[in-house]
């Protein structure tokens, strides 16, 4: 299921059909997709000559990854990896400040009573609880997180989301978790995705840009993958699954789809863009089936926490459990970790 894509180095032109596009680079400072992006048309035009994805095939592949079998040193590495890769999260209403230093606590130090697990890559919250993680986070390397844009519905004005954006990166946000607006994207009005991507994006400034496509509201495999593709040439540091609020959320076969998106997408621009699947990732057998996806699919480059992330704050104790037992020898019930 390779793309079909072509990028001419004779003369700079990315091709997908007879769509053409001088641009090799994301919207940002320094880059433009202008040319695809000048209109409606020729923005549709594009994502439309993307090449079709074969439903049948991406679950079959998705389903042959999930039988690999990891053992022994391979998965005591991989469970290490998997927790190094998530971002703990809590995005509730009844979120306090104590729970969230709290969850701060654990996500620099998931198993107090061995200093060599390795910490988490990011604490997740609302923009007002940002600088309670950011004081609790301090200096450890944890990144906090923070949604945005009218998060999880995405259904505001402009004028509020770039104000919810800049709010949570003043407030010290590492990572800006924006939301796309789905039913402009179903209905056709892909320019506007793109100007508002491209828009929260600058107005996170330094802040690192992951982008949720909430791919359970998107129906198709098609429009998976042009969501990804859009995401990407507005700006996306990472294109993420879902908000963990919409059902189906995270499935293998829409992982599959993106991780051939960013691959494709670092052919075609030499740009790598991280992948964030969220919601309903529980175990460190699923966990680690997506790492041998990663790995197969997109390539050893982005099994780093600065290019794939889980957004699983459940994953995390199960996670502990299995690095436990590999280590002693003995399972450790899930009283012996906090629940979140």
């Amino acid at each position: 299921m390779r793309s079909s894509l072509e990028y001419r180095a004779s003369d700079g032109q990315l091709y997908a059909g007879w769509v053409t596009t001088t641009a090799t680079q994301p919207a940002g400072p320094g880059n433009d997709w202008a040319d695809v992006a000048a209109s409606e048309s020729s923005l549709r035009r594009f994502l439309h000559g993307l090449p079709g994805v074969d439903q049948v095939g991406a679950e079959q592949r998705a389903a042959g990854l999930g039988t690999r079998s990891i053992k022994t040193s391979a998965k005591a590495f991989a469970i290490d990896l998997a927790i190094s890769m998530v971002d703990l999260t809590t995005l509730e209403g009844q979120d306090t400040p104590g729970k969230v230093r709290a969850l701060s606590a654990k996500a620099m130090h998931p198993d107090p009573a061995d200093p060599t697990c390795p910490s988490v890559a990011a604490v997740c919250v609302y923009p007002d609880m940002v600088a309670t993680a950011k004081q609790a986070l301090g200096s450890s390397g944890v990144h906090v997180a923070s949604v945005a844009t009218a998060f999880p519905s995405g259904r505001a004005a402009m004028d509020v989301k770039l104000a919810d954006t800049r709010d949570a990166v003043a407030a010290g946000a590492d990572e800006v978790d924006m939301v796309i607006d789905r039913g402009a994207f179903l209905a056709g009005r892909h320019l506007q995705v793109f100007e508002e991507i491209a828009a929260v994006r600058e107005a996170s400034g330094p802040a690192h840009l992951k982008v949720i496509l909430e791919t359970g509201e998107l129906q198709t495999y098609d429009n998976v993958r042009r969501a990804s593709w859009l995401a990407m040439m507005a700006g996306a540091h990472f294109i993420k699954t879902s908000t963990g609020k919409v059902q189906p959320a995270a499935t293998p076969p829409v992982t599959l789809v993106m991780l051939e998106a960013v691959r494709d997408y670092r052919e075609q621009t030499g740009q790598m863009v991280g992948v964030k699947p969220a919601g309903g990732i529980r175990t460190s057998k699923d966990a680690i089936k997506y790492l041998v996806m990663v790995n197969e699919v997109a390539g050893p480059d982005w099994l780093d926490r600065d290019w794939f992330r889980f957004g699983a704050s459940t994953l995390l104790n199960d996670l502990l459990m299995q690095r436990t037992r590999l280590t002693t020898g003995r399972y450790s019930g899930p009283d012996y970790f906090t629940l979140d």
